[in-house]
């Protein structure tokens, strides 16, 4: 991607009612560290999050709990969904609820606009619906209950009962688009990623698309049908479309035409409504399709999915309460190849906080500080002529900067961290075999002792810029204790993609004293 170019790049807008999980928290550090670094790439980045507020099951909800859908909804964002972003350090540009006004008038737009083109119509329906879901199942999303449940048919889900619903409903003429969308996947080769996501989404449109309803008229919490009040909207059709809405669609060209199309990122239980029903909704109204559908795994714990209704649900702040914001982050980006399913342990988390943030990143970073402050006063030294050795840092970090921003462009936040690890390990390798302490004894060997330090404190820069997408509060800390604030300007505003270029510390820069930035943890798991 050329530096200026547009990124818009979203999370699934969430579900309030759960509260939220380490999986919520995964999609969204996610997407943060990818909108982090193209913005910090200079990319015209855009990043949403937000909350989807309508339908059965919050009406429901709300009712047991004594609130109006909309008091609950208010009380579940503002106690839960805005104080999860705070806590991991998420720098969102906008957060849409569904129950916004700005929200409400553009999907009813949107809707009237492909209801004008004669892609809906009203028809008469009866399925087994899922309230869990929000979402009518198919044959193969049915399985017989056990149990309690015994005869009856069980949502292969929640293995809840399903409702059986007749309804005079509207459809959407999704089966118009199969031939379009199969067209899309296979001239767009990446819109949907990663390969195992493309091809099962391929084969389920190949076996044909049945129409979608889109409206309900057995209960009023949703978004009205435009030409039938008596209709609320679907409410994964609503949800959908908070994409176009929260960037203009409809009311706001220039900002739509400036964002437009995006990039969305979903847990892969959701890819169908992303990958299949919202591009052929966006065809049906004469828009773009997305930039492309990434699909990542589920997050496991003891095997089982991350669920609260199965109580392998664990809240992201019993992490951060212990680890801190940064080793959550770190965590579940580099230890899960991203696209595929990752097991989370505590022991697993430990073991990494331990050996690659406070032994490995963290130990590198204040010894270096500390010993241009013995050696050099504070001062960082001039490098003399570089060696075989230094000139291997330098090519160390040339290839580790090109290889991550590569990585991020392929959505692969786990290899790029990879990749930028490599530095870590260099540099850890470079001290020990360069000996400085040993250096410092003689003065014949001041210049070497010079050359040293200045490419750890210069390899500790790239360092510094290369994480910040992923950890912003530690690398802003090393940042400022490498005098670079100072010297360089703002962290977030260094250019990511020339990170690896060397010699950017200007030499004479006066180091601050580091605390740890992974202190050591005292707790039992």
């Amino acid at each position: 991607m050329t530096s200026g170019s547009s990124f818009y790049i979203t999370t699934p807008i969430y579900y309030p009612s759960d509260v939220p999980h380490i999986g919520h928290g995964y999609t969204t550090v996610a997407v943060d560290t990818l909108a982090r670094w193209h913005r910090q790439a200079g990319d015209d980045t855009w990043m949403l999050t937000g909350t989807d507020e309508h339908g059965q099951k919050m009406m429901r909800a709300a009712s047991a709990n004594g609130a109006t859908p909309q008091e609950w909804v208010d009380r579940l964002v503002g106690e839960s969904w805005y104080p999860l972003l705070e806590r991991l350090d998420v720098a969102n540009d906008d957060f849409i609820r569904t129950t916004q006004p700005r929200h409400e008038e553009r999907v009813k737009a949107f809707v009237q606009a492909i209801y004008d083109r004669g892609y809906i119509y009203a028809g008469e329906f009866e399925a087994l619906y899922c309230v869990g879901c929000e979402e009518f199942k198919t044959e193969a999303e049915i399985i017989d209950g056990t149990g309690p449940f015994e005869g009856l048919k069980v949502c292969a889900i929640h293995s809840k009962p399903l409702e059986l619903l007749q309804e005079k409903n509207y459809f959407f003429k999704l089966s118009e688009f199969q031939d379009a969308l199969l067209d899309l996947y296979s001239t767009v080769p990446d819109f949907i990623r990663p390969e195992s996501a493309r091809n099962e989404v391929r084969s389920f449109v190949k076996q044909g698309l049945k129409d979608l309803s889109i409206s309900r008229s057995t209960f009023d919490w949703g978004i009205q049908v435009p030409w039938d009040p008596s209709h609320v909207i679907y409410v994964w059709v609503d949800a959908l479309l908070n994409y176009a809405t929260a960037v203009g669609y409809s009311s706001d060209p220039d900002e739509f035409a400036r964002r437009w199309p995006a990039y969305h990122v979903v847990g892969k239980d959701i890819l169908r409504f992303h990958a299949v029903i919202w591009p052929a909704m966006l065809m049906a109204a004469g828009l773009e399709v997305p930039r492309g559908v990434f699909a990542h795994g589920w997050l496991l714990v003891g095997g089982e999915k991350m669920s609260k209704s199965k109580l392998t649900g664990i809240a992201p702040s019993e992490i951060t309460d212990v680890f801190g914001s940064d080793a959550y982050r770190f965590y579940f980006l580099s230890a899960i190849a991203f696209g595929q399913d990752g097991s989370f342990s505590w022991e697993d988390l430990s073991a990494r906080y331990q050996a690659e943030l406070a032994n490995g990143f963290g130990n590198l970073a204040s010894r270096t500080v500390a010993m241009i402050d013995r050696y050099f006063g504070g001062v960082i030294p001039e490098p003399a002529e570089y060696s075989d050795a230094d000139e291997a840092v330098q090519r160390v970090v040339s290839d580790a900067a090109t290889a991550a921003d590569a990585a991020i462009e392929r959505f692969r936040i786990d290899e790029a961290i990879a990749a930028i690890w490599t530095i870590v390990d260099a540099l850890n390798g470079y001290i020990t075999e360069n000996e400085p302490w040993a250096l410092a004894k003689d003065d014949a060997q001041r210049e070497r002792l010079g050359t040293v330090l200045y490419t750890a404190a210069e390899g500790l820069r790239a360092l510094a810029v290369l994480l910040s997408p992923v950890m912003p509060s530690s690398t802003q800390k090393l940042w400022e204790s490498l005098g670079a604030a100072d010297a360089l300007g703002d962290l977030t505003s260094q250019p990511i993609r020339d990170a690896g270029h060397w010699g950017q510390l200007p030499t004479g820069t006066t180091v601050q004293p580091l605390t740890p930035l992974f202190p050591r943890v005292e707790q039992s798991v």
